[in-house]
């Protein structure tokens, strides 16, 4: 017999009845019932119930276990009483009654219980991080995260993908983010910068005549931590295509996404087809770029209903250029009390309230808008929504930069408090948000700058940059969104020296500074580069979304907290003079 277990904790079956066997785990927890103690023995896989009576010979060392004990038992293999069968787990119809018990490691007092799931500060969860990780939530995160990543890789290569590795140590790039950046020991005042994502090396890869890549990338920024972003370091399912358009790019990952949701979301129904939404819809009809489909409700501009009527506010803002009034439909919210909570939630978010109308019986409106603005525009309005009895609008108004954000989150809000079945969550709803801007210009300094990704291909390509408004130049980029969370960003690439120079002049970057800072991708293109395109969604927000997590710390396996400290290996860290000496380096406080 193997000399820690011959079956793990959750093999036995009622067939291995009258078997001896060994196994090894943790002590989940024991049960005293006077003179027979009951041990919940605990492994990776499952749970076995080990028994112990008063005239077994491990009786004596039974009675001196503690939870988080690990421990070898030999013993015999018994079925239940009916009655005492547990159902709940897979092991549930046998006990092992030992026969002989080593301690194999024993365990002090604990700070973190293991047993019941108990909530503890985040501190103490990551100081002790192996102990949370033996908690069943938390350890079945982790084996999803581990099945979603080996899926990810089986449906990237049946569609003829190859994983390749880039490198972890490079050169400082500006990609949006600060760079953690690498002292070099034999290049001493130079560094290497860990990779924000491994986009120009993608590129390259295509460059070099590789035709479809992927990578389960390591990608490091040094950000600011949220709820769905840790600080540091993340995954993502990074991949590329030569001679691709932007329907290619989302024919290839749509089926990975959607299969990968399928496999695990737990019978969830998932997008059949994605639905493709313009960046400026989806502004105008959920506020946001990344709206959460589960809830149908489209915002609408109703200006229209207000310019010159009766109702001064919004009447006078319509004079000004650049502003409008938008409507959140509510179906349901037919309540003055409920409008009341939402004129409030608007005020607690920082707009000065927002005005509503609500549908009485008989269709009968009510509030100040309605009497202001008069019988004939509120009908308008009712018929524009498709609203009726029992139903309300809300109205925000002014530049929609300003407002749309709340608005966005005045509509989920709208959503979830007028359902009385909460069910409608319990789905994924994809879609891809196209079209966007290329640029922006800074509402401070009135200065263009890029508004997603400066290394995209341009519709219209060379001709649109030089003839057209800048900011009227839409960008062969796009988004991948599920439930309201953005997965991903990715791009049809600017893979001619000519149009990347020009993109870059409508910004005010001469050619030097292109060639500075990118000099490596200008030569490769240079030297004929493939029409190319990729996308590289978040592995960690993928599991997230399917564990149904609200944090993403809660899927990964040893992350840092919010100060972007691994409290449990101490990092960062402070070094020795002697290390700072061998990188040519010294500290020098801040002033």
């Amino acid at each position: 017999m193997h000399r820690y277990r011959s079956h793990t904790c959750a093999e036995l079956r009622l067939g291995d009845a009258g078997e001896t066997v060994r196994l090894s785990g943790w002590v989940h927890r024991v049960r005293d019932h006077g003179g027979l103690l009951f041990i919940d023995l605990r492994d990776h896989y499952g749970i076995t119930q080990v028994v112990a009576d008063g005239d077994s010979p491990a009786f004596a060392l039974a009675e001196k276990l503690r939870s988080e004990w690990v421990i070898r038992v030999d013993g015999r293999v018994k079925a239940r009483e009916a009655a005492l069968v547990n159902a709940k787990i897979p092991t549930g119809e046998v006990e092992v009654y030992a026969d002989e018990i080593e301690v194999l490691g024993a365990a002090e007092e604990l700070p973190l219980q293991v047993f019941g799931e108990a909530e503890y500060p985040e501190e103490t969860r990551l100081r002790y991080r192996f102990l949370d990780l033996r908690r069943e939530g938390l350890h079945a995160n982790i084996m999803l995260r581990a099945k979603v990543i080996a899926s990810l890789r089986r449906r990237m290569e049946a569609q003829g993908f190859t994983e390749f590795q880039t490198p972890i140590l490079t050169a400082s790039s500006p990609e949006g983010a600060r760079d953690f950046l690498v002292p070099s020991r034999l290049h001493q005042g130079k560094f290497y910068a860990l990779p924000q994502a491994p986009q120009q090396f993608k590129q390259l890869i295509m460059v070099a005549g590789f035709d479809r890549y992927f990578q389960i990338a390591p990608c490091f920024r040094d950000e600011d931590p949220r709820a769905d972003r840790s600080p540091g370091e993340f995954y993502q399912l990074d991949m590329e295509m030569s001679f691709a358009t932007q329907d290619d790019v989302f024919a290839a990952i749509e089926p990975v996404m959607r299969g990968v949701f399928e496999e695990f979301g737990g019978g969830r129904p998932v997008t059949a087809a994605f639905p493709r939404i313009a960046w400026r819809d989806a502004m105008l009809w959920y506020g946001s770029d990344k709206p959460d489909l589960r809830n149908p409700l489209k915002m609408q501009v109703v200006s229209e209903q207000f310019r010159g009527s009766g109702f001064k506010v919004f009447a006078g803002l319509l004079e000004q250029p650049g502003n409008e009034v938008r409507a959140i439909p509510a179906p349901g919210g037919g309540s003055r009390a409920f409008c009341d909570r939402m004129n409030a939630y608007a005020q607690s978010e920082g707009l000065p309230g927002m005005g509503y109308i609500f549908w009485r019986e008989g269709a009968e409106a009510a509030g100040p808008i309605a009497k202001a603005l008069g019988p004939e525009r509120t009908e308008g309005i009712r018929v524009q929504l498709g609203l009726g009895e029992g139903d309300a609008v809300f109205f925000v108004a002014g530049r929609p930069e300003k407002f749309e954000a709340v608005a966005g989150k005045a509509r989920n809000v709208v959503w979830a408090e007028t359902r009385k079945d909460q069910g409608w969550k319990d789905r994924f709803e994809f879609c891809w948000i196209v079209d966007f801007p290329m640029y922006e210009r800074d509402p401070e300094t009135g200065r263009l700058d890029f508004s997603h990704n400066p290394f995209s291909m341009p519709q219209g390509g060379l001709e649109a940059l030089s003839a057209a408004d800048p900011l009227e130049v839409l960008g062969y980029q796009y988004d991948i969104v599920c439930n309201g969370v953005e997965l991903s960003s990715g791009a049809v690439r600017n893979h001619r020296p000519e149009i990347m120079y020009r993109a870059f002049e409508v910004v005010g970057y001469d050619r030097a500074y292109v060639d500075a800072h990118f000099g490596g991708m200008i030569s490769a293109f240079r030297c004929g580069a493939p029409p190319h395109a990729g996308i590289a969604p978040g592995v960690d927000r993928m599991v997230m979304l399917l564990a149904g997590a609200e944090n993403i710390r809660e899927v990964i396996m040893f992350p840092m907290n919010q100060r972007a400290e691994d409290l449990m290996m101490g990092a960062p860290s402070e070094v020795t003079g002697e290390q700072l000496r061998e990188l040519g380096l010294r500290l020098v406080p801040r002033g």
